[in-house]
């Protein structure tokens, strides 16, 4: 088991992108979407716009504030369900994950997730991949007044775990993801399933980019605290 002053004291992970490998499914239903309604958009500036984004942030992007919240949440309900069925028979964990979240486990260190994603997709994913039973809390973008990149979702999971930020780590894919833990104190570990490993070294301030969770362990995650006083 993990003592206190053993970091990373947590480990809280982003969803889409981390978890698991949705994001083309999530691009597909968005292309399908404004396409259907005629709305104007830039395939390669579309996955920033959508990736790490909470819905009801990219319908003011796109739709304005001609939607009304009831019918951004009808949109986002249907939006997510046609999501859901379609991913349900891919639904597997990324490369090294499981692997990673066994030894964390192991070691006795608490995780969580941390999506922007509405419950119902979170709840669907962790059941799906067979994890529910490893993540302490489940925190999501219907739980939050502030979508990433605003560090509420983060600080929320780290008071739910009842631990400082600055002694949690991370797992983010989107640069907003990024900055959110960032903001929230917290090390971060930029996953290149969305974004090159380039790009997110380049253009984030994530501790650490990798081009896959293959490439972690919990003694690499241990490094990233080198130098960080241990105590509560």
């Amino acid at each position: 088991m993990t003592g206190n002053n053993v970091l990373p004291a947590a480990a809280i992970f982003d969803m889409d992108g981390v978890l698991i490998d949705s994001n083309p499914y999530h691009l597909q239903k968005w292309v399908d979407l404004l396409t259907e309604h005629k709305v104007a958009f830039s395939p390669e500036e579309l996955p920033k716009q959508i990736f790490g984004i909470r819905n009801d942030t990219a319908f003011r992007f796109f739709f304005g504030n001609q939607l009304t919240k009831a019918q951004r949440r009808q949109l986002s309900e249907e939006l997510e369900e046609r999501f859901r069925k379609v991913f349900r028979p891919h639904a597997k964990p990324l490369p090294g994950l499981s692997a990673l979240i066994a030894e964390c486990h192991q070691a006795g260190v608490p995780m969580a997730v941390a999506s922007s994603a509405m419950s119902k997709n979170v709840e669907f994913i962790v059941d799906a991949l067979g994890f529910r039973r490893y993540f302490a809390y489940l925190v999501t973008g219907d739980e939050v007044t502030h979508p990433k990149p605003d560090p509420e979702i983060y600080l929320k999971a780290a008071q739910h775990l009842g631990l400082e930020p600055a002694r949690c780590v991370a797992f983010e894919d989107s640069f907003v993801g990024v900055e959110s833990a960032k903001r929230a104190g917290m090390k971060c570990v930029g996953i290149a399933s969305t974004f090159p490993v380039d790009e997110l070294r380049a253009h984030t301030q994530a501790d650490l980019a990798v081009g896959g969770f293959e490439e972690l362990n919990l003694a690499r995650l241990r490094q990233l605290f080198e130098g960080t006083k241990t105590g509560v």
